[in-house]
Parts: structure tokens; sequence; C-alpha cells
């Protein structure tokens, strides 16, 4: 399995997500955002319907409803209701059982040392396990693989 860690180090997640959303939707995939509690999910719902960049971005959560239809499903949970192959954590969020996941994209905040410090344990974890690893650190115009 592809891991990604994307390394927010210039803007916060919700400035950050809805271009890799965004991406995602036209690769022609579905994604599940794992939030670390209600609050996160909240926070990320009112910035994904906000964002400008992309123009749209169709979501919902459990208080929306309408689940399955859902190209983007935000959760503090564990559940995939829409069918989702690509998972973003947001630092880490949600157990290590990947099933039925293609690709995670594991978000951390870089002005956040304890979140860093998360990231690198989940990163000796995946990298034990046999997952393909790769770092993505964010620069001035996009992301820079570095690592």
């Amino acid at each position: 399995m592809d891991v990604g860690f994307y390394h927010l180090t210039r803007t916060p997640l919700e400035q950050a997500l809805p271009a890799l959303l965004g991406r995602t939707l036209d690769a022609g995939e579905r994604a599940v955002v794992r939030c670390p509690d209600a609050a996160a999910v909240m926070a990320l719902d009112t910035a994904l319907w906000a964002c400008r960049d992309p123009v749209w971005l169709p979501h919902g959560t459990a208080k929306s409803g309408h689940a399955a239809r859902q190209p983007i499903w935000l959760t503090e949970g564990e559940d995939v209701p829409n069918g989702a192959r690509f998972l973003f954590r947001v630092d880490g969020a949600g157990s290590d059982a990947f099933a039925p996941f293609t690709r995670i994209f594991d978000l951390f905040d870089g002005g956040n040392p304890q979140s860093v410090q998360r990231a690198r344990e989940r990163w000796v974890t995946m990298k034990s396990s046999g997952h393909n690893l790769v770092y993505w650190k964010q620069e001035e115009r996009g992301w820079k693989k570095a690592g």
C-alpha cells in the first residue's frame, strides 16, 4: 500500500487539504477524511464548503447524511460508507486498519512538535509493516517529495 506523509509547514490543514481532495476527485476516486474528533469534522466541513480552489468539493458528514452518495466523507470514526479507496488521516486519526484503502494520505502539522513526533512514530511503524512510504514537504508552491 502507498502511504504519503504530508508535512504541513506553510498553511493549515483547512487550506492544504482542498487541493489534495480536488486531485482525488479529478482522478475519479472517492475519499474518506478521518479526523481526531467531532470538532475537527465540523471545522473541515465548514472549510470545504468555503474553499474557492477547487471551486466545489462535494462532501458529507454523519450530520448531513446520504453517506453512500458522498464523494468525500468526513468522519471521526472508522466508517467507509462511500466505497472510498483513498484515506486522508488528520494527524494519524483512526486505527492502522487500512482495508479497503489503496492509498493513504497522512497529514500532520509541522508547527506542532507533538504532531511531528507522532508522525515519525507512524512512519517507523508503517515502514516496518512493509508499506511504500513517501514524504512530502509543503513548499511555497505545492509539495516537494523529500526522502
